[in-house]
């Protein structure tokens, strides 16, 4: 295969991911795709035998009961859990090696990010730290952000830049791959094209980094145009709720996951597990579930922030959802038996992360009880609606605690706005949450996989204040914008 070549600071580097669906990765696909489905499939009509059976011999207010009593336990775990750590760090604060300050490679992917892609790169070059180099990676962008980032290293030096091949490989993860084989750094840190830290960001963050058995570490992110309409208002809610479970799951050294933007990986975790998957959607949840499956630890640092520009129209934001729930349902099908069988997980994080499972069970579980329930009332059978309306209740109340508690402890709301905006949230997620993970169950089953990552558009600061989305910009003048 005969390898593409790009341009770093006039230096000619080999892209060694290739030509995109040749023979060989097209079987690859193939194969992949036809062992999710199968896997899916089984647990589908497992799920709907233990229904049937569920239904012929609990009664029904049970179900509610049950599910109600997971969740329950489930919180009570973390909640304990943090609330332990909290007064064991009172009486015998950690010792943080501060002194850790290993050489960092910033990665910055951009697809068509002309608008952003400058500041971006200026607010990394501020921060407080010494020992980095910056790649900002173009990605087969349509726009001028490959003129952009050839500019930008003209202006800071200290900025390399690699422009991949217009047919490379598509997708975040081939990006990462690509610009990993030119670091040097003992810890790779990746950021959004969007992406706004604060000065003292690696300072605070690379000691969560020192321990030995810790591969990764993720920052809290926030959104940062969260005051501009009601989706983005909820988006931050939902990373207030993120962290909030986040957070726990590092108090009890469960299954932590990486979230894309402000993620720093050590590189011989890296390499452990092969570097990035090039056939997901989510590099950040894959390279998590391969980094646990090799026993590495990942930390959530709560008090180290990493902003991002929210969606703020519908479409785009179901775009974004419907690429998160497929990517995350994915990468359990594709390491199915390793998740169930693997001797290097430990069963504090494999309970952990069939806890999180759970949360992608309840739609389909909800779906396929209604068509019970229709094939029931058809026949002229009895009914237990009931029990479908006790387990959105049960599920809706487990949310919003979540989010009262989120919201209060990281957007610093007050008990009235809390109640109402976790109310507003947890409506939206709910709402959102049954139809796309229902969807994504049949995609899976039956129809082809694509690489497709909804890709989600980034106007910066001037066109999110202007209330400009990427529909509007596209039907507008860009020399009336300014």
């Amino acid at each position: 295969m005969q390898a593409d070549y790009t341009i770093i600071n006039k230096t000619e580097i080999p892209v060694t991911q290739g030509k995109f669906m040749n023979n060989n990765i097209k079987r690859i696909f193939d194969e992949i795709e036809l062992k999710d489905r199968i896997i899916l499939a089984s647990l589908l009509v497992f799920l709907w035998i233990f229904l049937f059976i569920f239904q012929k011999y609990i009664p029904v207010q049970y179900s509610s009961f049950i599910i109600l009593s997971f969740l329950t336990f489930y919180a009570l775990l973390l909640r304990g859990a943090e609330f332990h750590q909290k007064r064991k760090f009172k009486k015998n604060p950690p010792k943080l090696d501060m002194t850790y300050e290993p050489f960092v490679s910033i990665l910055i992917p951009a697809h068509n990010e002309e608008l952003v892609i400058e500041d971006t790169v200026i607010n990394m070059l501020s921060a407080n730290y010494e020992k980095y180099e910056i790649f900002v990676i173009d990605d087969r962008s349509e726009d001028n952000t490959s003129a952009v980032i050839k500019q930008i290293s003209e202006k800071y030096p200290q900025v390399k830049y690699l422009i991949r091949d217009k047919d490379a490989f598509p997708g975040k993860s081939a990006v990462l791959n690509d610009a990993f084989l030119l670091t040097k750094g003992e810890v790779i840190c990746v950021f959004d094209a969007d992406a706004r830290i604060k000065p003292d960001f690696f300072k605070k963050i690379l000691p969560c980094l020192a321990d030995a058995d810790v591969g990764a570490v993720q920052a809290r992110k926030v959104i940062s145009n969260n005051n501009f309409n009601f989706l983005t208002r909820c988006q931050n809610n939902e990373y207030a709720l993120d962290a909030h479970f986040q957070a726990g799951r590092d108090c009890i050294k469960g299954a932590v996951e990486l979230r894309g933007n402000g993620q720093l990986i050590k590189r011989e975790a890296l390499i452990d597990v092969d570097g990035w998957n090039n056939f997901t959607i989510t590099d950040d949840l894959d390279l998590s579930t391969r980094l646990h499956l090799k026993s590495w630890d990942i930390r959530f640092c709560t008090d180290v922030e990493v902003y991002e520009e929210g969606v703020v129209d519908f479409l785009s934001l179901l775009k974004q959802r419907r690429r998160w729930v497929e990517g995350s349902i994915r990468r359990y099908l594709d390491y199915f038996t390793e998740v169930f069988y693997s001797k290097d997980v430990s069963l504090r994080v494999s309970l952990d992360m069939w806890a999180y499972i759970s949360e992608f069970v309840l739609p389909v579980w909800l779906l396929s009880e209604w068509t019970i329930q229709g094939i029931n009332y058809i026949k002229g059978q009895e009914q237990h609606i009931l029990s479908s309306i006790a387990v959105i209740f049960a599920v809706s109340i487990f949310f919003i605690i979540g989010l009262i508690y989120g919201i209060r402890k990281y957007n610093k709301l007050n008990k009235f706005q809390s109640v109402k905006q976790a109310v507003e949230t947890g409506t939206y997620m709910l709402l959102f949450w049954i139809p796309v993970v229902s969807f994504i169950v049949f995609k899976i089953i039956f129809l082809k996989r694509t690489m497709d990552w909804g890709k989600t558009f980034h106007g910066g600061e001037f066109l999110a204040e202007a209330g400009i989305t990427s529909k509007k910009l596209h039907e507008t003048n860009p020399n009336e914008l300014f």
